[in-house]
């Protein structure tokens, strides 16, 4: 009789953990970072989340800036292994917040694996879309050697700032401000 009490116990307890771990499944699926934007109109090649990584070469990422005219625009290329890119990535986090609904950000992950950069995107909080360039296409149409790189568009589609290397939390913001 203890071992059929005992076996009923280690049943019960197995059927408890194995609920648990559902509901727990179901919960961490839902928390997700917000998108810096209500998603993209249809036809819009904009990213549908931070971490969706479409891959993109330079005619389609030409195509999106075209369609972001209107709006200054924000673009970071970027790799999760770069080490300045991981000095740089809190401060573009919090500049994004700032200037959400006023300036598109849009980062270039170069050279990278997909689930990397989706880590680092999570890790650093960032809430605007990247799209995935894994051969570093884009930043070499764009005329740039090396990572990280930051271009700021007017609204017009002209670019306004160009920085290689990391850049620092209060220019950033200087940059931004005179176009936002």
């Amino acid at each position: 009789m203890p071992r059929a009490l005992d076996e009923r116990r280690h049943s019960t307890l197995r059927a408890a953990c194995v609920a648990g771990a559902v509901v727990l499944a179901l919960v961490s699926a839902g928390c997700s970072p917000p998108a810096s934007q209500p998603s993209a109109p249809e036809g819009s090649l904009l990213p549908s989340s931070p971490t969706a990584l479409p891959q993109f070469d330079p005619a389609r990422f030409h195509e999106l800036l075209a369609q972001l005219r209107g709006k200054p625009v924000l673009v970071n290329v970027w790799a999760s292994w770069c080490g300045p890119c991981i000095v740089e990535a809190p401060g573009l986090a919090r500049a994004a917040r700032d200037y959400r609904g006023r300036v598109q950000f849009l980062g270039v992950d170069v050279l990278d694996q997909r689930g990397a950069a989706q880590a680092f995107i999570r890790k650093y909080g960032w809430t605007y879309p990247s799209v995935f360039d894994p051969t570093g296409a884009i930043r070499n149409d764009l005329g740039f050697i090396g990572q990280p790189v930051t271009v700021v568009l007017d609204s017009a589609g002209r670019r306004v700032f160009t920085w290689s290397g990391a850049l620092a939390e209060s220019r950033l913001q200087k940059e931004l401000s005179a176009v936002a």
